[in-house]
């Protein structure tokens, strides 16, 4: 059986629900405990209940094809929001990369970046939404846009192969240098406000750039993503679940990997490759179809490679450094 998309009007806003639930529960918890520095422990934790609730979705879905369409379309579909997953979840660890740069280049407090977050995740599953609803509308009046998102995704990737090592100049950010040069802007935070009133007039703090860059960022990104998860599926439900599961996880994502991003330095390359990767695989799509399941290996196993890699290299480069000392 043949199916344009898994997704019903009830699915969609069942989905639709259950994402706001979880976001209500995240404003809640954020403001239970307000300001405050996020633990490594605490962003494991909320890693993992993340990813456990993006998997039991998966178990759902397959559960639920399995019972009215057949086990072959329900491992199919399956395999396919898993193959989504990863890949999106894989190529979020770049746009976080972005997020530590940014906060640090603002010397956002700690204790106030879980705010940013929240609202910067919230903005990407917005800004997603409208661009898999784009994406799949133009699909399906012109397949050979695949083509153009292929060609897209494979030069996207050798661009961050060549730029791996690249730190972004901040100061040369024509949107930034745009806020700065038409918005009053303060010298320095106060509290977890966007905004301030000094001597009767309106100014934004830095909160507001930082919340600004991140959303553009979070665009930008998606840009780069969206085309890479129709290359493993035409079905906009997958596409939708699959990416907004890897954005809600981002936030604990970024707490994790702030401490430690300079012993994932390779994972760079790695995304790279997965980009490039892609980028074929469209383009080769009515040539030959790289079946999903070897998508997913595939993908997987370059995760792995670029992650140990990572990891063997921060272990000789330690003593190398403490030498020097």
């Amino acid at each position: 059986m043949i199916i344009e998309s898994t997704g019903t009007p009830t699915l969609y806003l069942g989905f639709a629900l259950l994402v706001i639930i979880l976001l209500a529960v995240d404003f809640l918890v954020l403001k239970t405990q307000g300001a405050h520095r996020v633990s490594v422990k605490e962003a494991a934790g909320w890693s993992v209940v993340w990813i456990t609730i993006a998997l039991a979705f998966c178990g759902w879905f397959w559960w639920y094809l399995d019972g009215r369409f057949g086990r072959e379309l329900a491992n199919e579909k399956a395999l396919e929001y898993l193959t989504g997953y990863l890949i999106e979840k894989s190529l979020a660890v770049d746009n976080v990369f972005v997020w530590i740069t940014l906060f640090s280049f603002f010397a956002v407090p700690t204790e106030f970046q879980k705010r940013v977050l929240l609202y910067g995740v919230l903005g990407a599953i917005v800004m997603r939404a409208a661009l898999i609803y784009v994406g799949a509308l133009l699909l399906a009046e012109f397949h050979w846009i695949l083509y153009i998102f292929g060609l897209f995704l494979l030069l996207t990737g050798v661009k961050m192969l060549i730029f791996a090592n690249h730190k972004p100049d901040l100061e040369k950010n024509p949107l930034l240098r745009w806020m700065r040069g038409h918005m009053k802007i303060t010298d320095k935070y106060h509290g977890e406000k966007f905004f301030v009133l000094e001597d009767g007039m309106r100014y934004a703090t830095p909160m507001f750039v930082v919340l600004v860059l991140v959303e553009v960022t979070d665009l930008i990104f998606a840009v780069d993503s969206i085309p890479a998860i129709f290359a493993v599926t035409g079905d906009p439900f997958i596409v939708f679940t699959s990416n907004i599961f890897a954005i809600l996880g981002l936030r604990a994502m970024y707490f994790l990997l702030v401490d430690t991003a300079e012993r994932f330095h390779l994972l760079k390359y790695g995304l790279a490759v997965i980009l490039m990767f892609i980028g074929v695989k469209m383009l080769l799509l009515d040539v030959y179809k790289i079946p999903v399941g070897i998508a997913l290996g595939a993908v997987g196993l370059i995760l792995l490679v670029s992650v140990a890699a990572s990891l063997v290299a921060s272990r000789r480069s330690a003593p190398e450094a403490e030498h020097r000392r």
